[in-house]
């Protein structure tokens, strides 16, 4: 076992990549809580984004399109959930359930021209002098765009829902509809505008995985992203910046199992006598996901408290 092999700085660096996807999806999903509506569809707006994007960038050969298109992708499907649910008001959860089902099996039909292909190349930010540094240049000032972007769009939704009126009747529609309804708010288009933002986002996380973090299309690459998104929407208690954290936590449980097992983990363990394999560390970020989840669930009172009052509930608007 050499844990010498592992760079701190390229650990770092490739945590910062790992979360990003998530970061996106997840704090989508956290402005579409935050008006009420629970969307479990994350992981099908997340692989339709990715798919779309992908094709979009291969055909076009600018990824910045790519990116774009994606997220017009998510936003549309996170649509199909809205009208069902907000207009129709079909069961939120059975509905965010089929649109996941939906946008992975549809995903995999239109991307099968596209298996193998690499995607044109998306160039990382050449920023003068802080770049050049030696150690924090590689670990703060080597990414891409969307990395910053991620944080920038942290910042953004933060100062939206905290010092904005626009924030401030957001989180009365999540916390009390019929309120929200009764002081003349329009909540059905409060949380349609939530919902397509929401799958702007997800869209947008999945095309960083099929244009950036792999680059290629994969049938069900996203994973199990989409469901990462939503625990870590729980774990920040509806907060942007712990949102930031929480994609950073989960995507550096990603990255260093892999350098784990590149270290010689395994065989260390399997020298000692005990049995090892490398699926174990593979199922280290779902497992981590579930323990957080168990532990968050624990406390009830705590976690009612932080949830937005009226999320999953059905809003029937009367005249």
């Amino acid at each position: 076992m050499d844990f010498g092999s592992i760079n701190p700085v390229a650990l770092f660096a490739g945590l910062v990549i790992a979360a990003t996807p998530l970061l996106y999806a997840a704090i989508g999903e956290l402005i579409a809580e935050k008006s009420g509506v629970l969307n479990l569809g994350v992981e099908g707006m997340m692989i339709m984004g990715a798919v779309s994007g992908f094709a979009i960038a291969v055909n076009t050969g600018s990824p910045a399109l790519g990116f774009i298109g994606a997220a017009v992708a998510g936003a549309l499907l996170s649509m199909i959930f809205g009208v069902l649910t907000q207009i129709l008001l079909s069961n939120q959860v059975a509905t965010g359930l089929a649109l996941t089902l939906f946008g992975l099996g549809f995903a995999a039909l239109i991307g099968q021209p596209y298996a193998g292909i690499r995607p044109p190349g998306f160039a990382k930010l050449d920023i003068p002098v802080l770049g050049d540094l030696p150690i924090l240049g590689r670990a703060v000032f080597s990414f891409d765009i969307m990395v910053y972007l991620g944080v920038v769009l942290v910042a953004a939704v933060w100062f939206f829902l905290r010092y904005t009126r626009a924030g401030l009747i957001l989180r009365a529609v999540g916390e009390s509809h019929d309120a929200a309804h009764s002081l003349g708010y329009p909540v059905i288009a409060i949380r349609l505008a939530a919902i397509a933002f929401g799958g702007a986002c997800a869209g947008l996380g999945g095309a960083y995985l099929s244009l950036v973090r792999v680059p290629q299309w994969t049938e069900g690459m996203t994973a199990g992203a989409g469901w990462i998104a939503l625990a870590i929407v729980v774990f920040s208690a509806w907060k942007p910046w712990r949102v930031l954290i929480g994609a950073w936590l989960f995507g550096g449980v990603t990255i260093l199992q892999l350098n784990l097992q590149a270290s010689g983990f395994l065989s260390w363990l399997q020298s000692m006598g005990i049995p090892a394999q490398s699926q174990y560390l593979s199922m280290a970020p779902y497992l981590i996901t579930i323990l957080v989840l168990v532990f968050i669930s624990a406390d009830r009172t705590r976690a009612s408290l932080n949830a937005p009052a009226s999320l999953g509930r059905v809003f029937a608007r009367s005249s």
